[in-house]
Parts: structure tokens; sequence; C-alpha cells
């Protein structure tokens, strides 16, 4: 996260001694990424954030691939995805390569009875339904229907669901997630331009801080496995930090969309971007004003990404029979466009009330077997006329 932002109580200077009210020492830790190059945060804890009492067990939680080498386009009806009770166990990889996995999620119940971190990758959890708070060792950020929160690698947290139903996307990406570059100044600032602004990020507040000895289950995800590991603390036992490197929510509905006279191509509606791919959201906003426009996209070839589209709300203009939840594949290889009838249904309309995520990745995607269970198997032949 390219902005600073401090939470609770850190001393005057870095690496010094940081003294407790009643005698001892907090303990400092560096939350950062590329071998002390990245960005980064500097923790104080009450007890050492190091103390491991027990690994119980390992095991895997590799996705199963169906398709290895896929061409074919595929709708996945994402809400048939049944609920599960663990937020773990209810994430479900559909599409994965070596930058990301992206996949859906529907928890009944909160993440309270363990700890989670993901070793490996930067999260971000899209919330489609439901309410509740993103609990984390840095702070705590609310969440709603439509934000986005942004988790970076090795942070551990737990959620916490004010509802039963919740329906969530998550990208996993190797890769950290920032706003494009396009929108900012050379130190980082969003311009003037930018469809958002740091406004709108929701920041971790109410920092928890435990002093807790016990054993605190986290279930660490490192190579495709799922480590529980026992520590002797309370992981939420940070008294303050300050840095760049944290977790922070946007919602979709503060992007402010670009129109112009013509139809503009999808990079107007990017969002965030990684080593690997671009997160695009596509929200309610005024169509095309030339007195010939055509609203809708014109066709495109796929020569060089995989596009995912995730359908929130409304009624996505350029397809037919687009329910909510649906997710969309066109791989690259094969051009896709409006579906027959989208083209000419769209002229002389004002305004559109889609709403959607796209992620358009650099390298192709393979299909899991779970993704295959919710494919409806037609969705290729949908532009014949």
């Amino acid at each position: 996260m390219p902005i600073y932002h401090k939470v609770g109580n850190i001393p005057h200077k870095r690496h010094i001694q940081f003294e407790k009210p009643n005698g001892g020492l907090y303990y400092e830790q560096l939350f950062g990424t590329e071998g002390f190059h990245g960005h980064s945060s500097l923790l104080y804890h009450v007890h050492r954030p190091t103390q491991v009492k027990e690994i119980l067990r390992s095991y895997s939680v590799e996705p199963e691939i169906a398709i290895e080498k896929n061409i074919k386009s595929l709708l996945l009806k994402g809400f048939e995805l049944q609920p599960k009770d663990d937020f773990l166990e209810s994430r479900t990889d559909m599409l994965v390569n070596n930058d990301c996995i992206i996949g859906l999620a529907a928890p009944k119940k909160s993440l309270r009875e363990y700890f989670y971190k993901n070793a490996d990758a930067d999260e971000m959890l899209f919330i489609h339904k439901g309410k509740g708070t993103l609990r984390t060792f840095m702070g705590n950020i609310p969440f709603e229907y439509g934000d986005y929160l942004v988790i970076p690698r090795g942070m551990i947290y737990q959620i916490d669901f004010e509802t039963s139903d919740n329906r969530l996307l998550y990208v996993e990406s190797t890769s950290p997630f920032y706003t494009p570059k396009r929108y900012k100044n050379e130190s980082g600032q969003h311009l003037e331009h930018s469809p958002f602004c740091e406004r709108d990020f929701k920041l971790p507040e109410q920092l928890e801080t435990y002093d807790e000895k016990g054993d605190f289950l986290i279930k660490i995800k490192k190579e495709g496995m799922m480590h529980e590991v026992v520590y002797a603390t309370h992981p939420f036992d940070v008294i303050g930090w300050d840095g760049y490197n944290f977790p922070y929510g946007f919602s979709i509905h503060n992007f402010e969309p670009i129109t112009g006279r013509v139809h503009l191509p999808p990079p107007i509606h990017q969002t965030f971007e990684t080593a690997g791919f671009v997160v695009c959201s596509f929200c309610p906003r005024l169509y095309d004003y030339h007195p010939k426009s055509i609203p809708a996209p014109y066709n495109h070839s796929n020569i060089d990404s995989d596009e995912v589209l995730y359908y929130v709300d409304g009624d996505f203009m350029s397809r037919n029979n687009i329910e909510q939840g649906h997710i969309t594949l066109h791989p690259k290889g094969i051009p896709h466009g409006p579906a027959p009838g989208a083209m000419e249904r769209s002229i002389g309309q004002t305004e559109t009330l889609e709403l959607a995520v796209m992620v358009d990745t650099f390298r192709p995607l393979k299909v899991t077997k779970a993704a295959m269970g919710l494919d409806d198997g037609q969705y290729y032949k949908s532009w014949v006329e």
C-alpha cells in the first residue's frame, strides 16, 4: 500500500528501546517484503512473535486440475457452490496459474476457532454478499457488500461475519496488489484524473491487543500445503505499528467510471495491477454519447490474456442470460465479443447499471475439477446465431 499509516503506540525512532509501562520491553518486528527493499511496516509486540510450540500436521491444499491447457470459453454458475461452515473449507479454487488462484467461497460462520496466514500470496477478497469485520494483528476493517479487501502475504487474520449468507470472490496473487501506476505521480499520490483516491480506502483501525499465553492455532498456507502451527502467545498482541505494508479495503461503489463519446476499452476500468494480471471494476455509468455510438463492446481477440468476468449485479449489457455469481472465462487464442443481439440492443441506451469484477491474466489459466462441476456446458456456443 503506497501511503503511510500508523495505529497505536510506537517509539519516536526506529530500532530503539520501547519500554512497557510496568517494566520490560516491547518486541519490534519488521513486516516487510523483497528482502528489506519493498514495502514494510514496523510492529511492536507484547511478546516475542517467534514462539512456535508445536507443528500439529501438514496437508495438501493443491487444487485438482481438470483441464491443463484450455481453449474453451466457460460459464460457471458460482451461486451453485454449496456453503460450508468453515471459512477455509468453503474456499474453492476455480482457475489457477503460476501467478494467481481465482476462487469462490460461501462461508456460513466466522473464522474464530483459529487464525490464518497465507505465506505465499497476497489475497484480494471481494465481498459479494455479507457484512462483518476483517480482524488482523494490524487492526480491524469493517466490510460490506461491494468491498475489496486486500490482505498482504504473511498477514495473520480472522474474519467475523454478521450474516450467514456470505458469498466471496477471492484472488491469491504471488506478486503484490498495487493501484495502477498511471493513476499516480512519481511519489505515489493518486492524480486528479484517477477514478478513486486515498480518501476512498478503508484503513485498519481499532487495534486489538491481547496479552495472553496459551495454545493458539494458526493455519499457514505455504507452497500448496496447509500447516497447523501452535503459537505460545496470542497473535494479536501488537501495541502499535507504522509503515506502508498493511491490509486495506476499497468499495467498488467508490470507483468513478471514466466515459467518452465512443466506447472505451477495459483498461479504463482498471482498479488493481500485479506482475501477472490486472483487476477491473465495471460499475454503473453513462453510456457513450457520440450520436452514432455503439455502447456494447466491440469484438476483440484474446491474444495475450485470459479474461475472467465475475458478475455481481445488474443487467450486463454485452451478454445474454447472465445472473449474479456467474463467472465467464474467455481464454486466449479465440476472439470474443457481445452475444448475438447485444450490440443492436445497446444502441440508443443511455446508461448501464451493471456491476462486475474482471481479472485479466497474462498467462493461461488451468481449470479445476471444482470449476467444471459448476460449468453450464454450453457457453462456448453462445455466439452462434
